[in-house]
């Protein structure tokens, strides 16, 4: 395993043998505006996130709800592109010691040139991938550019995903496991789904990696809820409508309550 990867899974890891959730928080890069997400990034880990996801922004994003598509369409608007991203990134992993994967679609990324696109990633310092268009099947060719250069495509299985799949995707991956908790798109949600707990045994049952919840998860009670459960949970929506509400204040204190629910 790589010394990125190494650092992506031990620290997940870590936070299991001391009886704690791993919080992994997404923003979308470039809202409110283009020069947004460095500080409210640096919020995020200093309020207690484990894990950066920073999304990429993209016109058709298809497994995204209502907050997560408009953010996308103004960060488009503010012209933010891969690279912007990508620099971003970089900027982050210089001034905190956090791991960071992008999400986005796989339009952007195929457009950017695989190899390009993985040499910029390594050389940024982030971890890998979360690409939900693009299944496993189909992305031998991501696989082949991304690995060499140490970074990963993260795993996303859902609900629906039937067990002789699960035996096939989720023993090889490497990061961690993405349980995608509920059938539909992103977006907060009133309450958990009531199979979530079944689905994170039945894909415990072929992980290897540590094994995250997301999609839909926006309250501290849903973050309690998947202690012992889960190893770590994934908040993104939540956190652009905090931002919406309040700006860096808000997401502040969504971020510090959802991490004293980790524990």
């Amino acid at each position: 395993m790589t010394v990125a990867l190494a650092r992506l899974e031990q620290s997940l890891t870590a936070l299991t043998r001391a009886k704690r959730l791993g919080l992994v928080a997404y923003l979308m890069a470039g809202y409110p505006d283009a020069d947004a997400t460095l500080r409210l990034g640096r919020i995020a880990v200093d309020g207690g996130a484990d894990v950066l996801e920073l999304g990429v922004p993209f016109s058709d994003p298809l497994a995204d709800g209502a907050t997560v598509q408009r953010a996308s369409e103004r960060a488009l608007a503010n012209g933010m592109t891969v690279a912007d991203v990508i620099a971003i990134a970089r900027d982050l992993r210089r001034e905190r010691d956090v791991p960071i994967l992008l999400m986005g679609y796989a339009n952007p990324f195929y457009r950017y040139g695989l190899p390009e696109l993985a040499r910029d990633l390594a050389a940024a310092g982030v971890e890998g991938l979360i690409v939900p268009d693009l299944p496993h099947e189909e992305s031998s060719d991501l696989a082949a550019a991304l690995a060499p250069a140490g970074l990963t495509q993260i795993c996303l299985v859902a609900p629906t995903t039937p067990d002789d799949r699960l035996a096939r995707l989720v023993p090889p991956a490497r990061g961690f496991v993405y349980c995608v908790s509920l059938t539909g798109v992103t977006g907060a949600r009133a309450a958990l789904a009531d199979d979530v707990a079944t689905f994170v045994a039945r894909v415990r049952r072929y992980a290897t990696a540590p094994v995250a919840v997301g999609f839909g998860i926006s309250r501290p009670e849903h973050v309690r809820a998947l202690r012992g459960v889960a190893d770590a949970v994934v908040v993104g929506s939540a956190l652009i409508d905090a931002i919406d509400r309040g700006g860096e204040h808000e997401l502040s204190s969504l971020v510090r309550a959802l991490r004293e629910a980790t524990a």
